[in-house]
């Protein structure tokens, strides 16, 4: 029969034809026959099925052997024994190099016809043995999923005891070198079916042998901890992960993190590895589990391996979110990564290039699972800007991307960043600083934050771009008895020549630390300022002051060397003079008191009050570059007699006001107002600022710095409860007081007002308005009768025509903005550039100066932005429009530098010839020899750092580049849902970029 069954099986007869044929064979073979026809048949079919080079011969061997085992039973079990399954599993069924794949599948179809033999049990001894031993022999995927698939049908061939446990493990080492080589997604899917196979065999041996769940855990640990393979483990070893009960998780991340054994690059390369696995798809708890070993890590403080894998692995966990088989553990384990790192912005900043591009790839998607991610990616991004305020150049691109998404509110956003933080001590993780591997491209040098310490660093980089202030500063000669300004010099030295990306200002921080103030708080600024400028000055006015007396001039007076040459460094560059008058509106007399002031401190007008056209303010002209003289028409203005500033106070005739004036551009805004009359000022047709006027003014309701100042210098009425006790009348009278600049400081430092007492909630709260700032103010400062005969020839400025003021001309130098929404928390960062003065270096004392230079005016000089440790270029633009995008960040504390006129001359001329003479300022040698052994230290630092890294890179194995799902993105503009993983669909090659 068994001849019959394969000339049959080998002729050339049509498959029906041969199956009629086949099935009466098989119909007789169900008859009893003798035991020499039985084993001829199981042979063939055993042949048949082993090596049959056809689907269909396979089929017939396999329908022949069913028959036999079970209507010949006793002939099967004497055919099917151990010597012979020994053989298979050994040498292999068929000719040598030709190996029949088939062998499992072949016992696992015998198994079924022998379980209640009494050969049964040695039969099973027998493959205890021998799957361990082939499992040992790291078979191919295909291989072990049969493996898997025979053990799960007949789990009494699982190895048991010891041979279990090692079984265990070297079924997870054969699951770390599976290796998908096809890129076809029919292919993939089988690759991952078989994975599953392999890691169900595991769940089906954890649950009912418990102690053999951490061994296996542990074997997994050392394979993707290894630093000594070649590749990298397979990402399969994901499936391993997702059967471990979750109630083991905490025992299983603390003995980890706890074990002394093992290295930090190991934990780094095991970590790293895991975070790989987030592009497995169909992982249960995989996040689950990374988070966990990344809270683990928090928890013993191993600061430095969670900094370096966030660096290195959240641009590839971010691309994944283009999937939607993977989005959920991507996006959860995106979550922890960006919210713990808290310290510095460079995991954020990482990820600014490639947001704006996946959410118009979510929002193009438009499924439910890339709406609910949207939802959450876009909370996440305004935590980061919250907590990381201060780019508002780097963060413009993305707040467009999300504009139209859902924003969480404040309460929310700290409720995230409070719970997902490291730890709660921010001083521990004071020295993982922003890694800056080279100083700024602007060749400007940051300032390290030494926790909550932004507002000084804010205040001392606008400082340090006040190039006068500076250059004096940096002058002082060694042992001048000035501890502070010592320090400062110090500071001021190495942020002008350190090699380093940013310094730590912390011994200045410790010697100009207000005792008020609370380590580790957020502080105000402006009040920082104030005490800094305050100690400065008494530090050198206590008589320990070594300043450089300034050059003797020709043009200075006994009187006025005198008045220059006993005023600190401080009141030179900051220092002004103000009168502060009171009129008893009774008897009309008027009492006077001149102070000094180091800035204006600028509150804001009542929200019902506006300064333009009310008639107890001071109206403001929006004007462009002309220097505009007063209205030909005196009587349209307000009939305040504090109007009429140079009239005696007795007269009724109402005089001009004194404006203040802005020129250059200012933030976009609508069309500039212009004064009645067409009287314009001096040169004004051939003034180089007409260029820049006309284009920018504000909204009627918003405000600007010269509404605000005007506000200042308002009339205020003392009336009621705030009566005025009149000398000469020896009572409480009703009065007007009325403030006047008598002297314009160097540079002006204007401090605006934006915290205010709220007694229903009794904090203080923040004015949010939107104040334009002028790139260059022009200031009425009241001029004596010398002053008004001798105009200086050096400047532009003008006294108005009875008005006994001079307008003075001041450029814009700094913008520190605060961003939030209290004066107890946020962010400061400023807006600096360097203002030098506009007259030609070689131009004769006697002549009149060249009209300013279109780049000395406006936005050619150039901006820069100092947030802490990272500085970079900037624009006015910028400076402008930050409160537009950025609602909380707004400008608060201005600096304006003077430009040479009749009051600063002379301190122009000393500063601008010690400069000519001099050059830059020459350090002293102490000086010059610490910044010169940092430097040194530096670059050995450097290339330690340099070894290290590269040292740590080549122990990693080499990954796929997380790039690509980008750059197919890119280069597939046309496909469907913008990308064609997030569509839902893709092809073969998207399908396997995403799993491998």
């Amino acid at each position: 029969m068994d001849k019959i069954l394969e000339a049959v099986v080998m002729s050339s007869y049509p498959n029906n034809v041969k199956q009629g044929l086949v099935r009466r064979v098989i119909e007789a073979a169900k008859q009893p026959m003798d035991s020499e026809q039985c084993w001829s048949m199981l042979e063939l079919s055993t042949k048949l099925y082993l090596t049959g080079d056809t689907k269909y011969k396979r089929e017939i061997g396999k329908e022949v052997l069913e028959v036999y085992g079970h209507y010949h039973p006793e002939e099967f079990e004497e055919f099917f024994n151990v010597r012979f399954l020994l053989s298979l599993l050994q040498e292999g069924y068929g000719p040598l190099g030709k190996r029949s794949h088939y062998v499992l599948d072949y016992i696992q179809l015998g198994l079924q016809f022998i379980l209640e033999s009494p050969s049964a049990n040695s039969i099973f001894s027998l493959l205890r043995i021998e799957v361990l031993r082939k499992v040992c022999e790291r078979p191919s995927p295909k291989q072990c999923a049969k493996i898997s698939k025979l053990l799960s049908q007949h789990p009494q061939c699982i190895p048991t005891g010891k041979h279990q446990l090692l079984f265990c493990q070297q079924l997870i080492r054969c699951i770390g070198h599976f290796q998908c080589t096809s890129e076809g997604e029919e292919d993939i899917m089988e690759f991952l079916e078989q994975v599953n196979k392999v890691s169900g065999l595991l769940q089906r041996i954890w649950r009912t042998q418990t102690s053999a769940i951490l061994p296996s855990l542990k074997e997994l640990f050392t394979i993707i901890s290894s630093t000594e393979e070649q590749e990298a483990p397979s990402n399969a070893l994901a499936s391993v992960v997702q059967f471990v009960p979750l109630e083991l998780m905490d025992g299983v991340i603390r003995n980890l993190t706890n074990d002394d054994s093992i290295t930090d690059v190991q934990m780094m390369t095991a970590i790293g590895r895991m975070i790989d696995w987030v592009s497995w798809p169909l992982g249960k708890n995989i996040d689950k589990w990374i988070i966990a070993l990344l809270k683990g890590l928090a928890a013993v403080k191993k600061f430095s391996i969670l900094i370096e894998v966030t660096l290195s692995k959240i641009e590839k966990v971010f691309s994944k979110l283009l999937y939607p088989i993977v989005r959920e553990g991507a996006l959860s384990v995106l979550q922890y990564m960006l919210l713990s790192f808290q310290h510095s912005h460079e995991a954020f900043h990482l990820l600014l290039p490639h947001i704006p591009r996946l959410v118009a790839s979510l929002k193009k998607e438009d499924s439910n699972s890339a709406t609910s991610s949207l939802e959450q990616l876009a909370e996440l991004i305004h935590c980061m800007f919250f907590r990381f305020s201060g780019f508002p150049d780097l963060y413009e691109p993305v707040l467009e991307a999300v504009k139209s998404l859902p924003v969480p509110n404040e309460d929310r956003i700290k409720h995230l960043l409070g719970q997902n933080a490291w730890t709660s001590q921010k001083n521990e993780l004071a020295c993982f600083y922003p890694r800056l591997a080279s100083k700024s491209e602007t060749g400007k040098i940051g300032l390290i934050n030494l926790g909550n310490t932004c507002y000084m660093n804010s205040i001392i980089q606008s400082l340090f771009m006040a190039s006068d202030f500076r250059h004096s500063v940096l002058n002082l000669t060694e042992g001048n008895s000035q501890p502070l300004m010592t320090k400062l010099q110090w500071l001021f030295a190495f942020l002008e020549h350190s090699q380093r990306p940013a310094i730590s200002p912390e011994s200045f921080l410790s010697a100009s630390w207000p005792p008020w103030f609370t380590p580790g708080a957020q502080q105000d600024c402006s009040e920082y300022l104030k005490y800094l400028l305050d100690r400065l000055h008494e530090e050198e006015k206590t008589g320990k002051r070594i300043y450089q007396k300034l050059k003797e001039s020709s043009l200075m007076s006994q009187a006025v060397e005198h008045h220059y040459l006993n005023k600190t460094l401080i009141e030179k560059m900051f220092g002004g003079k103000m009168m502060t008058k009171i009129r008893c509106l009774k008897c009309m007399n008027v009492s006077s008191r001149e102070e000094a002031f180091t800035d204006l401190s600028l509150a804001f007008p009542p929200p019902d009050r506006h300064v333009p056209g009310s008639t107890s303010v001071l109206p403001v002209e929006e004007i462009g570059p002309q220097l505009i003289e007063p209205p030909e028409n005196p009587s349209q203005l307000t009939e305040s007699p504090w109007i009429q500033r140079k009239a005696p106070m007795g007269e009724d005739s109402a005089a001009p006001p004194v404006l203040v004036e802005t020129l250059g551009f200012q933030e976009p805004r609508g069309a500039a107002s212009s004064l009645s009359g067409d009287t314009v000022g001096v040169d004004a047709a051939k003034d180089p600022l007409s260029s820049f006027g006309g284009q920018a003014c504000a909204p009627k309701d918003s405000r600007s710095v010269p509404d605000l100042i005007n506000y200042f210098l308002s009339p205020e009425r003392l009336t009621a409860e705030n009566k005025y006790h009149c000398e000469k009348c020896a009572s409480l009278q009703d009065a007007e007081k009325v403030a006047e600049l008598t002297e314009g400081p160097h540079y002006l430092i204007l401090t605006l007002l934006r915290f205010s007492f709220d007694p229903r909630t009794m904090k203080r709260k923040k004015i949010l308005d939107n104040v334009s700032i002028p790139v260059v103010l022009k200031l009425p400062i009241l001029a004596t009768s010398e002053e008004t005969e001798e105009v200086c020839q050096r400047g532009k400025e003008r006294a108005a025509p009875g008005s006994g003021f001079m307008s003075v001309l001041y450029d814009l130098c700094s913008v520190v903005v605060h961003s939030g929404i209290s004066s107890e928390s946020g962010h400061y960062y400023c807006y600096s550039r360097e203002c030098t003065d506009t007259v030609p270096p070689g131009q004769p004392r006697d002549r009149v100066p060249k009209p300013p230079s279109d780049k000395q005016l406006d936005f050619e000089i150039q901006w820069y932005l100092f947030n802490d440790t990272r500085v970079s270029f900037s624009s006015f633009e910028s400076v402008s429009n930050v409160t537009s995008f950025f609602p909380k960040d707004t400008a608060y504390v201005l600096f304006y530098r003077q430009r040479a006129g009749r009051q600063s001359c002379l301190l122009h001329e000393a500063l601008t010839e010690a400069g000519h003479l001099h050059g830059e300022p020459s350090l002293h040698k102490d000086l010059m020899e610490a910044i010169s052994k940092d430097n040194i230290l530096y670059l050995q630092e450097q290339e330690k750092e340099a070894r290290n890294r590269a040292a740590y890179i080549s122990a990693l194995p080499k990954s796929p580049l997380w790039w690509r799902d980008f750059d197919r993105d890119k280069d597939d503009d046309n496909s469907s849902g913008g990308c064609s993983p997030a569509a839902g669909g893709g092809g073969s090659g998207s399908f396997h970029g995403l799993v491998f």
